[in-house]
Order: structure tokens, then C-alpha cells, then sequence
């Protein structure tokens, strides 16, 4: 595929960092939102605390955050000369970047779920049913290590640790 010039490409790293800013930013923002629930004492209130963390996360930040991370980062690949498999700093992101949106989808997602749909059944009782706790407890550790992930893939993305440089390759080969 033809590589784009370096000046246009600076229009897709914009939009990669925004989209890394809505998908931490966003699960970060989920973070601070699961605090607001240590005074309730109001069913509807959970509920509605419930209710935003998953329109923030579905809809509003962090999935389309992670998906333009996912769109913008297979474009940068194949129209720089990255590539996907050039660098091994670049593979290693890759495999966190899709390693957190199936972990996301497949767990964080699903508990995130299951609480607004417990508290919106249950009201202020949810803070005793088990399965309630249960995916709070997995949604906040879980989600907290997502966060340091994510943000460790940003440190990668700055100091290009596992670099290798033609000047290493070439003196290695002698």
C-alpha cells in the first residue's frame, strides 16, 4: 500500500491521541464514578450512578475512545512506515491495545452491565447481593489494572523501549 507523507500523518496521530485521551480519560472518569456510591442511600441514586457509568462507557467515551485507538493505530501502520511488525515496541502494543478491548468487551462490559441491571431491579438492595458486589468488585480492581495498562502502553508509545536500530542491527551482524 502506498505510504502517505509524514505532514499528513500528523492529522491521524491528532486523532489517535484524542482517541487515547477519550479511552483513558473515560476509564478513569469510570474509576472516580464507582466513589460516588460509598454514602448512598438511595436506590434510584445507585441506580442512575449505575446507569452513567455505562452510557460513559458504551456510548459517550471509552468504547468509542478504544475502537478510534484500535482504527487510528491500523492506520497509522499501514500508511507510515511503522509498519505492524517493524518495531517490537509497536508489537507489544498492539497486543495491549487488543488484548484490553476484548477484556473490556468480554468481562469489564458484561459486570458493568449486570450492576446497572441489578441496581435498577434491586434499588439501594443491590449493595447486599452478592452478584451485585461480585461484578463491583471485579469492575473496580480489573478495572483500575486496565487503567495502569493502558497507561503503561502510553509510556511504550513515548520511550520506544525494545527499540532496534539499523546502527544496532548492523555492528551485531560483524
Amino acid at each position: 500500500m502506498k505510504k502517505i507523507p509524514p505532514k499528513n500523518l500528523r492529522w491521524i496521530k491528532v486523532l489517535h491521541l484524542i482517541c487515547v485521551s477519550c479511552w483513558i480519560g473515560g476509564a478513569v472518569s469510570l474509576l472516580f464514578l464507582y466513589f460516588l456510591k460509598s454514602d448512598i442511600d438511595n436506590g434510584a441514586v445507585l441506580y442512575g450512578i449505575n446507569q452513567s457509568i455505562h452510557h460513559v462507557d458504551m456510548a459517550v467515551v471509552v468504547i468509542p475512545g478504544a475502537i478510534g485507538c484500535l482504527l487510528t493505530g491500523l492506520a497509522y501502520s499501514t500508511l507510515s512506515n511503522w509498519g505492524f511488525f517493524r518495531q517490537r515496541w509497536i508489537i507489544i502494543k498492539w497486543i495491549i491495545t487488543v488484548s484490553a478491548i476484548f477484556f473490556g468487551t468480554f468481562f469489564l462490559g458484561p459486570w458493568e452491565t449486570a450492576m446497572m441491571n441489578i441496581s435498577g431491579e434491586l434499588g439501594l438492595a443491590s449493595l447486599a447481593d452478592q452478584e451485585y458486589l461480585y461484578n463491583q468488585r471485579m469492575n473496580l480492581w480489573f478495572g483500575t489494572l486496565q487503567c495502569l495498562v493502558l497507561l503503561l502502553t502510553v509510556w511504550i508509545s513515548v520511550f520506544k523501549p525494545w527499540r532496534t536500530s539499523t546502527k544496532k542491527s548492523s555492528t551485531t551482524k560483524r
